[in-house]
């Protein structure tokens, strides 16, 4: 295989911030927020390998090796299966909380890759950097599971099937997500440990019904089945207990008219699933309020379910460079 060519010697990408899971399809399903992101600008050097620059807007250290670092071995995946010549630096801006339940280490990961493959002259398709985003993934999670990676990397709301390459499902315009992040952090490995032990045959059952109802909703564009398919009793009820107040903010969404509501990927943001932006809105308040109830202030942010993946930056364009990782207000920062 032939070395590649590049096209230019740096680029910028944006990955946005995602809900994994979806509630019912735990290491399946996930969707895109048009809000909060990380950006990552890669940049070619003679040397072999990958470095990384001092990392911004990490509210706390983060792992400075590439090899230990998402962005860092996605880039270096991605790097070994093309054969590129020299190595790239990676300079990242972290937008997402860390431990916020919000796909943040999927998000540089996929920013990475993105940002690399704009590099070349002949880009691959996105779905070839999915496995590449993975690997990086992985280093954080300990697993290589998609649902996070699929929606950053190609928007709306994808499937993620193994190593098949993903899937972006189709999503009615009329679907918005209401996502409220209180201000406390769950690591992925911990709320992934929650999981453990034996589950019932019959719950089983019944989460793939749900499943099933979810895809078959949002394939026909009908709000009832939506509805019907956003409940998750297998996953949900052992992590529960990891959110203060989440029976709660559940309870608050539901009567402020969500069509369902759950743990946003491991927590503790919540999200929920509205048909319109207005019902969005209120619902969103609701689950502050809540929130408040527990004693934990929060952000609260409103969006189209079927929002826009990952994409590189183009100077004058609506996209803006990094801002800042937190804010005052009650709404995150949003590049959209």
């Amino acid at each position: 295989m032939p070395a590649p060519r590049f096209a230019r010697d740096r680029a910028l990408a944006f990955a946005p911030a995602s809900v994994g899971n979806i509630g019912v399809g735990f290491d399946l399903l996930g969707h895109a927020l048009a809000g909060p992101g990380d950006w990552v600008e890669v940049r070619r050097t003679a040397e072999p390998g990958v470095v990384l620059a001092p990392i911004e807007g990490a509210d706390r250290p983060l792992p400075q090796r590439a090899e230990d670092n998402t962005a860092g071995a996605a880039l270096l995946s991605f790097h070994t299966a093309l054969g590129c010549p020299g190595g790239f630096e990676a300079r990242i801006r972290k937008g997402i909380p860390f431990g916020s339940g919000m796909g943040g280490s999927a998000a540089s990961a996929v920013a990475a890759v993105v940002a690399a493959n704009a590099l070349l002259e002949e880009p691959l398709p996105r779905e070839a950097l999915y496995r590449h985003a993975l690997d990086g993934e992985a280093v954080a999670s300990g697993s290589r599971h998609g649902d996070n990676v699929a929606p950053i990397l190609l928007g709306g709301v994808a499937l993620a099937v193994g190593e098949r390459p993903p899937l972006r499902l189709p999503v009615p315009p009329e679907l918005h997500c209401a996502h409220v992040h209180p201000h406390c952090a769950i690591e992925t490995r911990k709320a992934r440990a929650a999981l453990a032990g034996a589950y019932r045959l019959d719950a089983f059952v019944r989460q793939s019904g749900h499943l099933a109802l979810l895809l078959l909703g949002l394939t026909r564009g009908d709000r009832e089945l939506i509805a019907a398919g956003l409940d998750d009793g297998l996953i949900e009820p052992r992590r529960a207990g990891l959110i203060p107040g989440f029976a709660e903010v559940k309870r608050a969404a539901l009567d402020h008219g969500a069509l369902g509501a759950s743990i946003s990927g491991a927590g503790p943001s919540v999200f929920a699933w509205c048909w319109g932006r207005a019902d969005a809105e209120r619902v969103a308040r609701a689950m502050q309020a809540a929130f408040r109830g527990a004693g934990l202030d929060s952000d609260r942010l409103v969006c189209p379910v079927d929002a826009p993946g990952a994409r590189v930056h183009v100077p004058g364009t609506d996209l803006e460079p990094p801002r800042p990782a937190h804010c005052e207000s009650e709404s995150l920062p949003c590049a959209s």
